[in-house]
């Protein structure tokens, strides 16, 4: 079978853990190859949510591998209270079907201060809307060459030395430049070792998993988290979070070569929304946008945080589907646009008194564009039974062959509610 990749085309919280959940059934193993626990995936599976932040959405089907990449930043004591609240559930996450990569950056509690202190101090126009996870600088740390990785926690020597080496510096920040008392490296030390304990069962060589998978006739569903307009380098930068969410990285998070690539599906939300600050062109502050945060339930799986929420941008869609070479989209939340007598699609920007396909590249372009609507008919009637394309609504079916024109990639899974079987695959 082939291989396959799961994205978010928007700025995350586009439902993929739903369909991660679903593609699992047919997976031979699951991998989380970037982010961290600043990403939170809910899933309803017969009327029980779960949300998850760290652990592949595939946990939920028994006997699958569930991988933890080289390209996540793993906070070890979230992961743990993951495993304890499983656990309670009766579900298997023994390391027997739980892998974490020797090579994944372990986020410390020197990491989340550090985040925190940077955010306090910030005006609210240069605030990035952080979750306060420690993500950022335990990248920074992990591109200075200074990171602490998975492997450490079982080399206590080693894991000493390099908390001691990381509070030098860090600490006379936390001093002199945030005015907050210094961590002591012996107390974070002690802390950190009955965590270490615990985990230390859980590492191992994902690359060769993967290779076994595959060898095996195995498929391996690569899990992304957030969505690509937050990745580091193609995103709406600053505001973007720390790793590269596009396809391509799913290789390098998670130890394999890019032909092991095969299938890339695109998770699409019927609509838009974005978490915390940034340029969002089709963002609504009228009745219709308070009709689809409401009815869409959108609030942050991870901070609580409502989510803001436009029309869906067609500009942000094709510039996902050419970074990734997007194979098919699966979309989300097409019951949310029920009862709306008119939809709105975003179809080009004008920028600088020219119309355009794709985003500016230059950095702040997004908050000077403005966007440019097409309008077609909605529909009243409720979509949550339908079980087959032609159970839609022709107005709906009408809303889905439009996007496939302006992408030029088709929709292959439409998900008209939050329940796993609340699914058509075409």
């Amino acid at each position: 079978m082939s291989n396959t990749v799961i994205v978010g085309t928007q700025w995350g919280d586009e439902g993929k853990g739903k369909i991660v959940d679903m593609l699992a059934q047919q997976a031979g193993a699951i991998v989380r190859f970037q982010g961290g626990n600043n990403a939170g995936h809910t899933l309803v599976v017969a009327g029980e949510q779960c949300i998850l932040h760290l652990i592949p959405s595939g946990v939920l089907h028994p006997g699958k591998k569930c991988l933890i990449g080289n390209g996540v930043v793993l906070d070890p004591e979230v992961f743990l209270k993951e495993i304890d609240g499983l656990d309670a559930k009766g579900i298997d996450v023994s390391p027997e079907r739980m892998t974490i990569s020797k090579k994944a950056q372990i986020i410390m509690s020197y990491h989340r201060m550090m985040d925190n202190c940077r955010e306090s101090v910030k005006s609210d126009d240069s605030k990035i809307g952080t979750t306060g996870r420690g993500i950022g600088p335990c990248y920074e740390d992990k591109m200075n060459r200074v990171g602490i990785r998975a492997a450490d926690l079982a080399d206590p020597e080693l894991l000493r030395t390099k908390i001691v080496d990381a509070l030098q510096e860090k600490n006379v920040l936390f001093k002199n430049l945030f005015n907050v008392e210094p961590l002591d490296p012996e107390e974070v030390y002690q802390h950190i070792l009955p965590v270490a304990e615990r985990i230390k069962p859980f590492l191992g060589d994902v690359s060769s998993v993967i290779q076994d998978v595959n060898k095996d006739g195995g498929m391996v569903l690569f899990e992304g988290a957030q969505g690509i307009q937050l990745d580091i380098d193609h995103g709406t930068y600053p505001f973007v979070t720390s790793s590269n969410t596009v396809a391509g990285n799913a290789a390098a998070g998670a130890g394999c070569g890019p032909r092991s690539l095969n299938r890339i599906i695109g998770i699409l939300k019927a609509y838009t929304t974005r978490v915390g600050s940034g340029p969002f062109a089709t963002e609504l502050f009228d009745n219709v946008g308070e009709t689809l945060q409401k009815n869409g339930h959108e609030f942050g799986a991870t901070t609580g945080r409502k989510r803001r929420c436009g029309w869906l941008d067609m500009v942000i869609i094709r510039e996902t589907a050419r970074l990734c070479d997007l194979t098919e989209f699966a979309l989300t939340k097409l019951d949310v646009l029920s009862g709306l007598d008119e939809i709105k699609i975003c179809v080009a920007y004008k920028y600088r008194g020219e119309e355009v396909a794709y985003p500016p590249q230059e950095q702040n372009g997004m908050a000077h564009v403005e966007p440019v609507y097409e309008s077609m008919p909605g529909w009243s009637e409720d979509i949550t039974t339908a079980r087959s394309y032609d159970d839609l609504p022709e107005a709906a079916q009408n809303y889905i062959a439009r996007i496939e024109e302006l992408s030029e990639v088709k929709v292959a899974i439409v998900s008209v509610g939050p329940d796993r079987a609340e699914t058509i695959v075409r």
